[in-house]
């Protein structure tokens, strides 16, 4: 049996966490830039407010029904998302947890006995709401697809299913994927619940019932009888494992504002590759591909019309580094290349790729490694950072002012991680 725990709308929770005079009472969470809406609560969809849809659209409902709204605060989210997930692990154990995106989880329930199940999937959902204060949903069934159908059920219906539900039997299964519209089943995009509705298969149930051969031929090979199998609780897809190590790492924002000078530009993706180095030393791994991508969107003197366009430029280095000075070093020249005066640039990113283990670095006759002492002042960085946030060591590459960062004008405080942002309590 698999479970998946849930959070429920998890970033408008974790603003309800900080702010009580919110709760049963519509909070939306905007996009970076705040752009677009992210998050709401099931209050604000009741009033019409929009998923995805542009802020401005929705402005005047907002303000009509005086809708809280908060820019994106991850610091926070992922600083709760953390305190969910470990929640979790010492209810089971780390290895039958598996971390699906920040604000759900698979857990492996192999372990326990069919009669504990309810009863342990309530105290899933009690102990990380007492402990977090982040309130979740919790589905159980023979197989992940089908956990994920479970789950869609508990957050439909809050009430009644108390956030739970439990599909133990075959008929408790069959009646479930009845309920299932073809669109709302995990690993059927849109194009494809298109396909299946024009074929007459608009629920789980009747997915479920067709052929091996037949989703072979249909639903993708491999992976649609992979879908059939789970529908039909064969588990077929495997936990993943949680310390499993990234084989690409990137780091991207959008720009606060229109970007078109290089100097920007430069200090952007001398930022970014400074956050994507840091995240490749915590891994203990090292890379020697290096890929700048720029967006820009039109010119400076004409008319502003929206239809971005993504450059690319990439370099492979002598030998495999997590030494924050090589990237910025290697990035600086592929930003030149690709600025071009007189455009406007909404956006910059820096990917590394071809990364191994930091103990397995092919070395270069004719390059020098990195030595001991660059090593331990890239650990002393990271390790003030992290303590004292903020970038409290940085590179004079990546600028500072910053003013093209990116713009978050009704932040909560990061009260989790900053001491200077800790709430205050009357």
């Amino acid at each position: 049996m698999f479970a998946i725990v849930d959070c429920n709308s998890f970033y408008c929770s974790c603003e309800r966490l900080f702010r009580p005079d919110l709760w049963n009472k519509p909070v939306v969470v905007l996009s970076n830039n705040d752009g677009c809406i992210i998050a709401r609560t099931d209050e604000a969809k009741q009033l019409g407010v929009g998923m995805a849809a542009p802020y401005y659209q929705n402005r005047g409902i907002i303000e009509q029904h005086k809708v809280a709204v908060f820019s994106s605060n991850y610091h926070l989210y992922g600083d709760m998302s953390k305190r969910v997930m470990e929640t979790l692990r010492f209810l089971t154990s780390t290895k039958q947890v598996e971390v699906y995106s920040v604000d759900e989880a698979f857990v492996n329930l192999a372990q326990f006995q069919p009669d504990q199940l309810t009863q342990l999937a309530f105290q899933f959902k009690d102990t990380v709401e007492l402990w977090t204060g982040i309130k979740v949903s919790v589905g159980l069934a023979p197989s992940k697809v089908l956990s994920k159908v479970a789950n869609r059920l508990a957050k439909k219906d809050k009430k009644g299913s108390r956030g739970v539900m439990v599909l133990q039997t075959g008929e408790q299964i069959k009646e479930a994927l009845e309920r299932t519209p073809i669109e709302d089943i995990w690993g059927v995009g849109r194009q494809y619940a298109l396909k299946l509705r024009n074929l007459g298969i608009d629920n789980g149930l009747r997915l479920s019932t067709m052929p091996i051969e037949w989703a072979r031929k249909n639903l993708g090979g491999v992976v649609g009888t992979r879908l059939i199998r789970e529908l039909n609780g064969e588990p077929c897809i495997p936990m993943k494992d949680p310390l499993e190590t990234k084989k690409m790492i990137a780091t991207t924002r959008m720009f606060g504002t229109t970007v078109t000078e290089l100097k920007d530009l430069k200090e952007a993706v001398a930022t970014y590759a400074s956050r994507a180095a840091e995240k490749l030393r915590r891994q203990y791994c090292a890379a020697s591909y290096i890929d700048v991508f720029l967006v820009t969107n039109g010119t400076v003197n004409e008319k502003y019309v929206y239809s971005p366009q993504t450059r690319h430029l990439s370099t492979n280095l002598p030998h495999a580094t997590n030494n924050t000075d090589d990237f910025i070093k290697y990035a600086m020249p592929l930003v030149e290349q690709l600025y071009e005066r007189g455009l406007k640039y909404l956006k910059a990113g820096i990917t590394l790729g071809e990364i191994v283990p930091e103990s397995a670095i092919q070395t270069n006759l004719f390059a020098s490694t990195m030595p001991e002492s660059k090593r331990a002042l890239m650990d002393a960085i990271d390790n003030i950072n992290f303590s004292q946030r903020n970038d409290a060591i940085k590179y004079a590459a990546s600028g500072l002012t910053r003013n093209w960062k990116m713009r978050q004008e009704m932040r909560s405080g990061r009260f989790t991680t900053r001491w200077e942002e800790l709430p205050d309590a009357h």
